[in-house]
């Protein structure tokens, strides 16, 4: 959202309200004068506290990308450290299973050779 637009739309609301207020307004002038005061005070203190709150949200968002910006590479280096970890671990394991698969597989050839011999004989 853009501060710029926001506020051309809140100071056209506020001078709209301001203009129905004293044309519908069943006060004498005093009255109306002084309630116009206390109106633009409070619209004052309304923006002064928005104006404090958009400044700490940017200080946030400022010190949130500063954080991620360190943050997010040393996690990705964590990661790549450990999938390369767990690779270099299983690299072992994985070799013995495929060795073990050749078992099996020579085993099946030799079991369906004798079976295939059986038949003929």
């Amino acid at each position: 959202m853009r501060a710029k637009p926001f506020f051309i739309g809140l100071s056209a609301g506020m001078i709209a309200g301001l203009t129905a207020a004293i044309f519908t307004a069943p006060q004498n002038g005093n009255q109306l004068r002084a309630n116009m005061k206390y109106a633009a005070k409070n619209v004052k203190t309304t923006i002064s506290e928005l104006n404090y709150q958009i400044n700490d949200l940017k200080n946030a968002v400022s010190k949130l990308s500063n954080e991620a910006k360190i943050t997010i590479p040393k996690i990705l280096f964590d990661l790549k450290t450990s999938v390369s970890n767990y690779s270099e671990e299983i690299k072992p394991d994985a070799e013995k299973l495929k060795e073990e698969i050749e078992k099996l597989q020579n085993s099946i050839n030799e079991i369906e050779n004798k079976f295939s011999q059986l038949k003929k004989e």
